[in-house]
């Protein structure tokens, strides 16, 4: 098994310092973290947007749910009435 004689910990290649002092690796850090809070920022706008688009879909669907449901009691009424108009056969 490797040692490694550079990072003080035996077996974790991976943890080894770099020959860059921590006086570098600050700066690229804090790129990299401004970065990604740009690319969070614009993922909230674009979900601050998808939200108020749902919340204005939302209304329209609620108003489209109560024309079907006005619908349907129509329908219901119109062959509710049509079944009692038609003279039903006395099988006696």
């Amino acid at each position: 098994m490797h040692r490694s004689s550079t990072s003080g910990q035996p077996g974790h290649p991976s943890l080894r310092l770099s020959t860059a002092g921590p006086t570098s690796i600050k700066p690229r850090q804090f790129a990299h973290l401004q970065s990604q809070l740009a690319q969070l920022q614009a993922h909230l706008s674009d979900l601050e947007n998808h939200v108020r688009v749902t919340a204005i879909q939302a209304e329209a669907i609620r108003r489209l749910g109560g024309l079907q449901g006005g619908l349907f009691m129509a329908a219901s009424r119109v062959l509710g009435e049509e079944s009692a108009r038609e003279p039903t056969e006395n099988p006696l």
